[in-house]
């Protein structure tokens, strides 16, 4: 993928006191007016550091929760100011608005290498609507533009879309590491490439599977998911979580994977229980072998074997979803083994094995597998959007 990098000749050069409009995610958790979980924070500083050194003003842009076009004061960003600047060991301006004087001020007001956080972008409804009377306002204010938030890319906004039509406008590291990451999992991968989708709903992951079948040599579907092509192959489920509305869509995909000559893997054991909850009575049974109150909770053991010798005969990875209810042991037995088995492959240099989207990343965390893989994305709805293959507007609109 082709795109414009921040640290190539033309950005990095000549930065001593230009205006550079970072766009970040700091929609971060808040637990009483405070950040409680900075990992947002902390992924836009090599942006904000090295723009720092060259001496640019950074004014950074960025949205907070939904405060639909209107002034929130529970949404505003300025709680952000504090904790950012202690990760930058610097001082962090704030500024009351987004746009006009108010902004213009709070930047003309910043030293070289300064920083300023300006108000929620979404405070002014033209900003989801990628509006051009807002966007040129917003681009008054920079001499370029820094995408550095791939969470936000699938979103066609002012902030993430409309300004890098009318500045100059860069991929920021963050961004950048995200987008070298996906290339190698989905855009030029090394080959045998697996895919591992798990979670809930066939309903919401149909886009998703469609386009793995037709990019993948091999996918394996776990979770309440699984159950649906299980009840499409006519295997009784029993009390199982069950889209059986949607059998004929998953027997569709089964048929689509055929003609790709992508192999499907899908549970060939169960493990089951009548409660779902902690030291209900656990059972293994073969496929369609439960009674009618038991219920499908995750993957067994024969299927972690087979998931982990595939993992074994391929080069890549990509993961999207538990394989069961984790957050209920025993029932995270086969997400954890799987993720500890591609975290051992990546760590030893012979699987390429990208995750992210969903509960997936609290799964990999559960597992203590997260750190080893090569690359975790924390962006949820775009990354789930780039794996259907659907372009990014906040991508596109970097692309050379």
């Amino acid at each position: 993928m082709t795109f414009r990098r921040l640290d190539t000749a033309d950005a990095a050069n000549d930065l001593g006191g230009k205006r550079a409009l970072v766009r970040v995610d700091f929609n971060v958790p808040m637990h009483e007016g405070k950040v409680s979980d900075d990992t947002r924070l902390r992924a836009a500083l090599p942006t904000i550091e090295m723009l720092r050194r060259q001496g640019a003003k950074v004014a950074l842009l960025a949205h907070f929760d939904r405060p639909k076009g209107k002034r929130v004061p529970e949404m505003s960003l300025k709680p952000i100011v504090e904790p950012l600047a202690a990760l930058l060991g610097a001082p962090v301006a704030f500024a009351d608005d987004c746009v006009g004087e108010i902004a213009k001020a709070a930047i003309e007001a910043l030293p070289a290498g300064g920083v300023v956080l300006l108000e929620n972008t979404r405070y002014h409804a033209g900003e989801e609507t990628n509006d051009p009377a807002l966007a040129r306002q917003m681009a008054a204010l920079g001499d370029l533009y820094v995408n550095d938030a791939f969470s936000a890319a699938h979103r066609a906004h002012v902030s993430t879309e409309g300004l890098a039509h009318l500045l100059p406008a860069y991929a920021g590291k963050s961004m950048e590491a995200e987008l070298d990451a996906l290339d190698a999992a989905l855009g030029n991968p090394k080959r045998p490439v697996m895919g591992i989708v798990g979670g809930s709903k066939v309903s919401s992951k149909i886009d998703l599977l469609k386009n793995l079948v037709s990019r993948l040599d091999r996918l394996a579907i776990g979770g309440g998911m699984a159950n649906t092509f299980l009840y499409a192959q006519g295997y009784d489920v029993g009390a199982s979580y069950c889209e059986k509305d949607l059998a004929d869509t998953a027997r569709e995909i089964m048929e689509n994977a055929r003609k790709a000559n992508c192999e499907l893997l899908l549970p060939v054991d169960t493990v089951v229980s009548v409660r779902m909850e902690h030291g209900a009575p656990v059972f293994t049974r073969a496929l369609g072998e439960l009674d009618e109150d038991e219920r499908i909770l995750d993957a067994g053991p024969e299927t972690v074997a087979r998931l982990t010798a595939a993992m074994d005969a391929s080069k890549t990875l990509i993961w999207n979803g538990p394989l069961g209810v984790f957050e209920i042991p025993p029932f995270d037995k086969a997400t954890v083994d799987a993720a500890r088995h591609a975290a051992s492959l990546a760590r030893a240099g012979t699987l390429v094995a990208v995750a992210g989207g969903g509960d997936t990343v609290a799964a990999l965390n559960h597992a203590g597998a997260a750190d080893d893989l090569t690359f975790v994305s924390t962006a949820g709805g775009a990354f789930l959007e780039w794996m259907e293959g659907k372009p990014l507007p906040g991508v596109e609109a970097l692309k050379v």
